[in-house]
């Protein structure tokens, strides 16, 4: 794939964001009436850790320390909740879900000395509520009243029977006040997020009134600030505080328009993702799928490199994807060349510096602590296999939360490093290594997802209690089960294709004895380097 050129002055105000991204399915929109909600967390020198919080009630008057999410600085306190909710990860013991991207938008709109940051913001809303609606409520009122120092965040707050999309931000230093906006999206349709403000003129979306829920201020900030000058209906969210430049939309909105192109023909709106046309039509905030969406189509999307378009990463031989074709690039995406113009890689959902990414699965036909699924895992999607953690799990697998282990410190018992060290030794290698590495994810994730219907009728049997543990057991299982297979997959891995070559393998696994095969270059990297004389004829 050619290098594209930028021009420097379309840049956004984010060029070192561009991290996570969130894909939204409703009930009737997928294969089992499930809500389904994932998220690739992915952020540079980021450690993926699997959360808990155990629920709790608490005296009047006890409160509640802030530490930001991002550098685990402490910011202050506020009140604690009399009650809170289980929560591990992202989900809680009431299937609520809540995940997230950041858009950045309007610099001048950050209020430095807000005391919540959006990390805090998801966490303190998944142990304070019970539906998605009042988690909306949770988090707006806690901004409103505590003030809000992170920049333009888009929030997936999903539960059993709603998904819901809201956007804020901060209305500049010292205001102590936000500005939000949160829909509620149709159900049967699918909708998606990812680091470029969504939600455009609410008023046109023929919502009801109560499915579209927005801050005082919402419309009169922007009058104030020179930022709009319509009538109330005309209001634009993102036109008004975070306009889609070309960046937004080739680095952000086009892993977006991806997602919706694997359900349903979008080719009307590939030019709104190649960024460059100025009056391309913009992507719908959701679409209808051709087709109901399973668990296993999240997963597999969330491992997604534009296969089969023109901005496709995959199965390319070029300078940048090197020898073995690997579709990822190194960054920064947008840098500068000696020439002084600004140049860029795509930028597709699947990433290297994912930290940590889930699936998660939320039915309103099952009680909560069975019908509430977290499929998760540490490292990049397409390296991993998702295992599930039940919703009402109190404990958490080994491999997810390490002791001794963190962003400097290896660990042969942690998932995220072991992940880490199986995926850079593939990266490099890619088509020679990633087959080995497929065959094991796709045989584990098969086997979990097989035995799903089985595990929660056993469960559904059980007192609730007794079915909780057995949950949880079968949850940390899972999880041992996976990293077992990864640390033999790291062996097989060296040995297997050992100095670039390739030792043969008999029909139980083991190896045969004897001299290795030596397949050489990928055939469409051999055909170049014939061509390109890199390779002379004898």
């Amino acid at each position: 794939m050619k290098l594209k050129f930028i021009v420097a002055a379309l840049l956004a105000p984010v060029v070192e964001a561009f991290g996570c991204t969130n894909f939204i399915v409703t009930p009737s929109a997928s294969v089992d009436g499930s809500t389904l909600c994932t998220y690739n967390a992915d952020d540079y020198g980021m450690f993926g850790s699997l959360c808990l919080y155990p629920a709790g009630r608490h005296a009047k008057g006890a409160m509640r320390d802030i530490v930001n999410w991002e550098n685990n600085t402490w910011a202050g306190v506020i009140p604690e909740a009399e009650e809170t909710y289980s929560v591990i990860g992202n989900i809680n013991e009431y299937q609520v879900t809540i995940g997230e991207t950041t858009y950045g938008g309007r610099k001048e709109m950050i209020d430095t000395t807000g005391l919540l940051d959006y990390g805090s913001l998801i966490y303190l809303g998944l142990q304070r509520a019970k539906t998605a609606r009042e988690a909306i409520k949770v988090m707006t009122s806690l901004a409103e009243t505590y003030g809000y120092n992170s920049s333009g965040e888009t929030f997936s707050i999903c539960d059993p029977r709603e998904a819901w999309i809201m956007e804020m931000m901060g209305r500049g230093p010292g205001s102590k006040g936000v500005v939000w906006v949160a829909v509620r999206v149709p159900d049967g349709m699918i909708c998606a997020h990812a680091n470029q403000s969504r939600i455009g003129n609410y008023s046109k979306l023929g919502l009801a009134k109560g499915d579209v829920l927005t801050s005082k201020h919402v419309v009169s900030y922007a009058r104030q600030m020179g930022w709009f000058k319509g009538k109330d209906d005309e209001f634009s969210w993102k036109e008004a505080y975070a306009h889609p430049d070309m960046e937004g939309r080739r680095l952000c909105d086009a892993r977006v328009w991806s997602f919706f192109n694997h359900h349903a023909d979008m080719k009307a709106y590939e030019p709104w993702a190649l960024g460059r046309d100025e009056a391309a039509e913009d992507l719908p905030l959701w679409i209808r799928p051709d087709k109901k969406l399973s668990v296993h189509d999240l997963m597999m999307d969330m491992r997604d490199h534009y296969e089969g378009t023109p901005l496709s990463l995959a199965d390319t031989t070029s300078l940048a994807g090197g020898i073995w074709q690997m579709p990822y690039r190194v960054t920064p995406l947008v840098f500068k060349g000696d020439d002084g113009k600004e140049y860029f890689w795509e930028r597709p959902t699947s990433t290297q510096q994912t930290a940590f990414t889930f699936v998660s699965q939320m039915r309103a036909d099952l009680p909560d602590h069975i019908g509430g699924v977290l499929w998760f895992g540490n490292d990049d999607a397409n390296m991993i296999a998702y295992t599930p953690i039940y919703c009402g799990s109190t404990r958490r697998p080994v491999c997810y939360a390490t002791p001794g282990a963190d962003g400097q410190t290896f660990s042969y018992a942690n998932a995220f490093w072991v992940c880490n060290w199986v995926s850079n030794m593939v990266y490099p290698r890619y088509a020679a290594l990633f087959p080995d590495l497929e065959k094991v994810r796709d045989g584990l994730e098969s086997e979990f997802l097989s035995r799903q219907a089985e595990i929660e009728s056993a469960a559904a049997k059980m007192p609730a209690d007794e079915a909780i543990r057995f949950l949880n057991d079968y949850s940390i299982a899972a999880a041992d089960k996976m990293m077992q297979a990864w640390r033999e997959l790291a062996t097989l891995l060296i040995v297997k294709h050992n100095d670039m070559a390739l030792r043969r393998q008999n029909p139980d696994g083991t190896f045969k004895k004897g001299r290795v095969s030596r397949p050489g270059y990928p055939t469409p990297v051999r055909k170049l380097l014939i061509k390109s004389g890199d390779a002379e004829a004898l």
